[in-house]
């Protein structure tokens, strides 16, 4: 019988609402932005960089649906990281993934802003009050519940989806062959520097497992989600950045809304309004996962004691962090609104969340391959994903600060607060102290 460590009923996230969740939140708003970011660093050559972004990928999200269905707690890669290798991992992970949302939400805001600007004028002020009301928005969204989220992210991502495939096929008649040439422009080197630039595109696949409990069934509905978003972000993030370089040509990497020249190219420029709605739905919907996903991971943590007690209600499955939610959502509108005084763009905010993602990943891939039995397919899938994050820290450079400082602040608190509370340390036999017999985890051995 698949091991839980999820307290409570149920959830009731279906396997199709799954799959939104994980579009949502893989696809994000690196769809919007960096394609033509890329294509400025590496030229037609960024295309190799993706293709190989979303073959990291297949083993990823596999390692993290194996590891949600297995183990389908609100902590997510935090409760992971408790059962194998105890609590100082559990917390450090846990505050990286929780403290990288924020700047990260900020970042997805300003993003989607700039497109709302760039239909309807109004320069940082637009740009400002789109971000606030998306992020408003969401907050609210999310009180109501995973359930509500859910059905909303299920919209979402299928009027996503289709709006982009049209986008890309309405402007494809306009592409040149010569816009493919040279193709390599700045030598084969670029695409090293190119492929750090899309690691944000790939961070999501993690997110989910905060969320496992919330499905009916996890151990079922979990990998079927995983194994079709990863198909549906594919074919979606390959379409755009193939059509962004073949179409656009040298004028991508110039672009700040290159889907919106797309779909300019296609429709007319009236079809720029279009492009504010997508930009908008993928912010929207990439915020939504990661706020439901940190609201649950805080209330855990909570629970387990690498946070305050005051954050642990709602990480029963069925209940809302509320609490969890505040403190997701309330520094995130203070990154928000610290970027937009000084004037500094996204970019720093980008630089902060990117470098925690990968760190998160590394523990936890580690954690899946001394968790999950051997030679099942999670555990083939962790061993080669492995190699993947390896080099994604290699590439990761420098983003590799912030993720420091913070494991250094969350040593800290566990010294500051002292003592063992509940869910402290994990038993000699893969036990989980703090979760009932009944739940009681055992690791492979």
């Amino acid at each position: 019988m698949t091991p839980r460590t999820s307290e409570g009923r149920s959830g009731g996230l279906t396997a199709a609402q799954g799959t939104a969740m994980y579009v949502g939140a893989v696809l994000g708003t690196g769809v919007i932005a960096l394609p033509a970011l890329a294509a400025e660093v590496a030229g037609p050559a960024s295309l190799v960089a993706w293709l190989a972004l979303i073959v990291i990928s297949v083993p990823l999200a596999a390692t993290f649906a194996a590891l949600g269905a297995r183990y389908p707690d609100a902590g997510g890669v935090s409760t992971y990281a408790r059962l194998a290798f105890g609590k100082r991992a559990a917390t450090v992970v846990g505050w990286c993934f929780f403290l990288a949302v924020p700047p990260g939400a900020a970042a997805a805001a300003l993003f989607g802003g700039a497109y709302v600007a760039s239909a309807f004028g109004g320069g940082r002020t637009t740009v400002a009050v789109t971000a606030v009301g998306l992020m408003v928005a969401v907050t609210l969204a999310n009180t109501a519940g995973v359930r509500v989220s859910g059905r909303l992210q299920f919209v979402l991502a299928g009027l996503l989806a289709v709006l982009l495939l049209v986008s890309v096929a309405l402007a494809l008649p306009h592409a040149r062959a010569g816009n493919l040439e040279p193709f390599a422009p700045h030598g084969w080197a670029a695409i090293g520097p190119a492929a750090a630039l899309l690691v944000w595109c790939i961070a999501g696949w993690e997110a989910i497992t905060h969320l496992a409990g919330e499905f009916r069934r996890p151990e079922r509905d979990l990998p079927r989600s995983a194994g079709a978003a990863v198909v549906v972000v594919g074919v979606l993030y390959l379409s755009v950045a193939f059509a962004v370089v073949a179409v656009l040509g040298a004028a991508a990497g110039g672009s700040e809304a290159p889907l919106a020249d797309l779909m300019a190219l296609g429709m007319g420029d009236g079809a720029r309004w279009f492009a504010a709605a997508a930009a908008l739905m993928l912010t929207a919907g990439a915020m939504n996962v990661y706020y439901a996903g940190a609201a649950k991971l805080g209330a855990a943590m909570g629970r387990d004691g690498s946070l305050p007690r005051v954050l642990a209600r709602g990480s029963v499955s069925g209940e809302v962090p509320r609490r969890g939610l505040v403190a997701v959502a309330v520094p995130a509108l203070a990154a928000l609104l610290t970027v937009v005084a000084l004037d500094v763009g996204a970019r720093p905010l980008v630089l902060l969340a990117t470098g925690s993602f990968v760190t998160v990943y590394a523990i936890g891939v580690a954690a899946a391959i001394r968790l999950l039995p051997r030679g099942s397919r999670g555990r083939m899938a962790a061993l080669v994903s492995l190699g993947a994050v390896l080099l994604l820290l290699v590439m990761s450079g420098p983003y590799l600060l912030w993720p420091l400082v913070v494991t250094g602040a969350a040593l800290l608190y566990l010294r500051l607060s002292g003592g063992r509370r509940r869910g402290d340390a994990v038993g000699g036999e893969g036990r989980l102290v703090g979760v009932p017999e009944a739940t009681e985890v055992r690791g492979p051995g």
